[in-house]
Order: structure tokens, then C-alpha cells, then sequence
């Protein structure tokens, strides 16, 4: 037997794609999906633009006011509001695809997921290869999207691999290619290395991949604490032992509303949160559902956003549960935020079916 073999599969610029697939005419063109707040006009955000309207440096989560200046001279840009239930439609489709491939199928979110193929291609990275060309035709044919493939023999390189072609790409790592391919890599493909840790990084004359190997376990773990320390340490050589964890697509209840005036108020806060519950509480009802994991969500005035969430000890569906769990979840979004939130959301995930009456704080 080889080594492991992991893929991560990543569908190129998806919502945009999605779109594209519905009327090819777009294909051609400058294309947009944003999220419109309910205040009308260009007020909202990019969720996803196509690679051509990339070029104009448009990307995901900057205004639409300034995707439309950056689009000037593009009389043809389109941009068009997200369609949720569509692009889940989409997804499932090629989910269903891949996991007749897999040993192991990890679904992370609507466009990527893991999948553990070392029984399958007998540890062997020709075979795999050859199975991840075949998944992406596969999809191609089926359901018309493309999607980037990394191939290697952890999830942490296989993630940094299937970005490193987009779009449309198929990047092997084999073990004895590790090394080679992460050296010459920015510091910022390492995921969970963000911009805070980038600049800190870029102070010590750090850039590179190859340049963090020079830093020992010691100094990283002092800069940045033990355990983020280790994880960069071992990112930085290509160390990762994580298993492709059988995972399907964990559906949430969620609800957001725009705020009548942007706020950091507690209580004005609060209030709004409270009726947002009373809503998704509805929801979750009528599903016939309970919750594990309670999140807020706030949408801050320059549009950058914060989620917050906490796992509970037992599944519930009691609608006083999720208020006191989001009511403290604000406090503590609270404490260090001196921008004002324009939007407000409020989410339960980890859902089960309510067996019963087991549940002894379920209100039917």
C-alpha cells in the first residue's frame, strides 16, 4: 500500500458559474452576483464575480458601488442577486458525483469538498491522477461547471494545490514533490494564515514558504502561541494528519435584516436579535427540527463582517435556548468592536429531527 491520497475538489468562481450555466450569453461578459441589502439601490456586496470581471479588480465582499466604478468602461457587466436554492441545486448535483468516487467524502461548504481515495487508486498517484481528470470531466459533462482539483497526500497541500491552477486546474503533490511545490509559495496560501499573521510575518523579513522553514518551533511558538505556532511549523513542511472525515452537507436555519440605523447600541442590538429569533424560531418548528450550534453574524458598516458561534451541550429547539446563546454571543462580539453593524443575522446549524417528545425543552 502508498501513501494517502487526498483531493480537494474547489468549484471556480461558483455562484458566478452557476449563473453562466442558466443563460451561457454571460459566459462572454462581466458577471456579479451580489447580495443587495433591503436599503435598495447598489447598497450591498459581491458575493462572487467571474474571472473576467476579476480583471477589472473586482472580488468578492467589496461594495457593489465600487464594482460598478471598477466596470465603467464594461457597458455589458451584469450583476445579479444571489440565488441560494439554485446554487444549492447546482452543488448537490456535483456533490452526488464525486462521492460515487471517494472512499471518504468530507463536505466543507457548497463548492468544496475532500475526498479520501487511497483504497480506490491503491496509494497510487498515476491512478489518482488519471481518477481526478475523470471527476472533472465527469462534472463537466453532467453539470457543466469546472471545477480546480489539488491531489497529494494530506488535506492541508491538497487545499493549497487545487488553488494553485484556478480556474479549471488539476495541481498532483506527490510526497516526494512536497518540499519543491511549498517553497516557492507565498506564506499567505497557508489557510488560517491571514492578514494580521501575514504582516507580522512580513516584519520578521518572512515571505515565503521557504523562508518560514528558517523559523524553529520556538520562535513561532512565542510570536503566535502554541498551538497556532505548531500549526504554522508543520504547514510550512507540509505536515498534516487530519483524516477526510465522512461529512454531508449540514443544512442551517438562518435569518438576516438590515438595521433601520447602523448601531453598535447593546440593546438596540439585542432587541433586533430577539426578533430575529422569534423568526427562525418559526423555521425551526415547522421543520420539526433541533439545534446544536447557535452563530450570530453582523455585517458592519464598510461592509467587512464577524460570525460568532458556540456548540451547546444538547441538541434543543426551545426558543429561549437560542436568545440566551445569541444574547451572549453579542456581548462578547461586542466587547472589542468600535464599528457600527448595518446588517444583523442570526443562524442554528448541527440539525436533527426531533424524535418524539425526547427533547425535554422542545415547546410543541
Amino acid at each position: 500500500m502508498g501513501a494517502r491520497v487526498v483531493f480537494h475538489v474547489d468549484f471556480d468562481y461558483f455562484f458566478a458559474q452557476c449563473e453562466e450555466i442558466r443563460n451561457p450569453d454571460l459566459k462572454s461578459k462581466p458577471v456579479c452576483v451580489c447580495v443587495f441589502s433591503d436599503r435598495g439601490g447598489d447598497s450591498g456586496a459581491i458575493a462572487t464575480a467571474n474571472y473576467i470581471a476579476r480583471k477589472f479588480g473586482v472580488k468578492s465582499g467589496i461594495p457593489i458601488s465600487f464594482a460598478k466604478k471598477r466596470l465603467e468602461e464594461r457597458k455589458d457587466a451584469v450583476f445579479l442577486p444571489v440565488d441560494f436554492d439554485y446554487y444549492v441545486e447546482i452543488s448537490e448535483k456535483v456533490m452526488d458525483i464525486m462521492k460515487e468516487s471517494a472512499d471518504i467524502f468530507e463536505y466543507v461548504g457548497k463548492d468544496e469538498a475532500y475526498l479520501d481515495v487511497t483504497d480506490r487508486v491503491e496509494g497510487n498517484f498515476d491512478k489518482a491522477s488519471h481518477l481526478a481528470q475523470q471527476i472533472k470531466n465527469s462534472i463537466r459533462d453532467k453539470v457543466k461547471i469546472s471545477c480546480s482539483i489539488g491531489v497529494s497526500s494530506n488535506k492541508l497541500i491538497s487545499k493549497i494545490a487545487s488553488d494553485f491552477r484556478k480556474p479549471d486546474g488539476l495541481t498532483m503533490v506527490s510526497p516526494e514533490k512536497v518540499e519543491e511545490f511549498l517553497e516557492q509559495l507565498k506564506i499567505r496560501v497557508i489557510p488560517g494564515i491571514g492578514k494580521k499573521t501575514e504582516e507580522q510575518l512580513t516584519l520578521m523579513k518572512i515571505e515565503t514558504i521557504k523562508d518560514l522553514k528558517k523559523l524553529d518551533v520556538f520562535t513561532l511558538n512565542k510570536e503566535f502561541g502554541r498551538k497556532y505556532g505548531t500549526y504554522i511549523f508543520n504547514s510550512a513542511r507540509g505536515i498534516d494528519n487530519e483524516p477526510v472525515k465522512e461529512r454531508e452537507s449540514s443544512t442551517q436555519f438562518s435569518k438576516i435584516a438590515t438595521l433601520k440605523k447602523d448601531s453598535n447600541d447593546y440593546d438596540f442590538l439585542a432587541e433586533n436579535l430577539n426578533e430575529l429569533c422569534i423568526e427562525l424560531h418559526e423555521v425551526i418548528q415547522k421543520n420539526k427540527r433541533t439545534f446544536k450550534s447557535v452563530g450570530i453574524q453582523f455585517i458592519f458598516s464598510d461592509l467587512t463582517n464577524k460570525t460568532k458561534s458556540r456548540m451547546l451541550k444538547n441538541p434543543t429547539s426551545s426558543l429561549e435556548e437560542l436568545q440566551k446563546n445569541t444574547v451572549q454571543l453579542l456581548k462578547e462580539a461586542l466587547e472589542d468592536q468600535k464599528n457600527t453593524v448595518r446588517r444583523l443575522g442570526v443562524k442554528v446549524s448541527e440539525l436533527s429531527e426531533i424524535q418524539g417528545q425526547s427533547d425535554i425543552t422542545s415547546y410543541f
